[in-house]
């Protein structure tokens, strides 16, 4: 096994957190310490590393600085819903790409880490003799986190862009395999601020399952009905539970996935995907149909040929359609917010504030 400088185990004060090089115990070194988080879902391996930047920015509150990004579509859970299991061609591909994740955070320095992987290892029969072979073939210890935890680090990457005079706020996370539903609310009526984590859910259903289920590639208007009507049937209890939350006139949606950031890019008409005009984009109600209805009438060599889908999303992009179309039903709004930020930027700021970083909250 190649040596990498990483313990096997986290210390049992941060069971989960990877520590990278010693003799950072000083102020100033803490200070100049570099962050690295890594998302590990059913179709994307994401890997962000940043430095605390407490500068104000456009339009996003961002208190991040980024050193290094990475991302690449492994697909670890295709045939995961058929077979129960993640496949050798899949372990490959995403060895490959974490291998990468690793040369980088070696060439950034990075000195603190958070390692996740989401709901294609906690689904799979393999799941976590996948995790050790992630191990000892990379060096890198992969934590599985819960559902929960998944939500709340969703809420905590993106909170920044929920509108500050909204009381009520529903973020949602359309991944490969699962989605993440979380109410955010005011603590106080007419208070502004920071937002508490009411309530959350999480469905065992995303692109890719459902993709795989209805078929992704040729979608009739009879699929795409029957993709949003099974969303909405398992969405339902969670709208139930909401209906009595209090929302006030600007209420509004806030979505974090490849979904809604495929859909801002279509509806701005970009050539190719920009995320400085996508991530902090106000979308209408109207604004959304539209785009859903450009989308839905694509043929699939026309999804694979757009600058902001491509080949590796052009089967899936219209099940994240139905599962949006599904949650805009079950929580109308006249406005929905696009982040092109999320889970890893949720992981920095907690692992930046445990080393006493002022961060914004959500």
């Amino acid at each position: 096994m190649r040596e990498t400088g990483l313990p096997s185990k986290a210390s049992a004060q941060a069971a989960h957190e990877v520590q990278i090089g010693v003799g950072v115990a000083s102020e100033v070194l803490r200070a100049r310490q570099t962050y690295a988080a890594l998302d590990l879902g059913t179709n994307n391996c994401r890997l962000l590393i940043a430095r605390p930047d407490r500068r104000p920015r456009r339009r996003s509150n961002d208190c991040l600085r980024i050193v290094d990004a990475f991302s690449r579509i492994v697909r670890l859970g295709e045939g995961l819903g058929k077979s129960g299991r993640i496949s050798e061609d899949a372990i490959v591909r995403t060895i490959a790409a974490l291998e990468i994740c690793r040369e980088k955070m070696d060439a950034r320095g990075v000195t603190r880490a958070r390692l996740v992987a989401t709901q294609a290892c906690r689904g799979a029969a393999n799941g976590e003799e996948f995790i050790e072979r992630v191990h000892e073939r990379t060096g890198l210890r992969l934590e599985i986190i819960d559902r929960e935890t998944e939500a709340r680090f969703a809420a905590r990457g993106c909170g920044a862009l929920a509108d500050p005079a909204a009381e009520s706020v529903l973020l949602f996370d359309i991944g490969g395999g699962s989605t993440e539903l979380v109410w955010l609310t005011r603590a106080r009526r007419g208070e502004s601020g920071a937002y508490a984590f009411r309530a959350w859910t999480s469905l065992e259903l995303g692109v890719v399952t459902l993709a795989e289920h209805f078929g992704g590639r040729s979608v009739s208007a009879e699929t795409f009905a029957a993709m949003a009507h099974q969303t909405r049937e398992t969405l339902a209890p969670f709208a139930r539970r909401m209906a009595s939350e209090r929302r006030c006139p600007r209420f509004h949606l806030l979505g974090t996935s490849g979904t809604v950031t495929t859909l801002a890019g279509v509806h701005l008409g970009l050539e190719r995907y920009d995320r400085w005009r996508v991530d902090g984009l106000w979308m209408s109600d109207e604004d959304a149909t539209r785009a859903i209805m450009r989308l839905r009438a694509m043929n699939f060599e026309e999804r694979v040929a757009n600058g902001c889908i491509g080949p590796q999303r052009a089967d899936l992009v219209l099940a994240g359609c139905a599962i949006f179309e599904a949650i805009r039903a079950l929580f109308p709004a006249q406005r929905t917010r696009i982040a092109d930020r999320g889970l890893r930027e949720g992981m920095l700021i907690e692992l930046m504030e445990a080393d006493g970083a002022p961060m914004r909250s959500a």
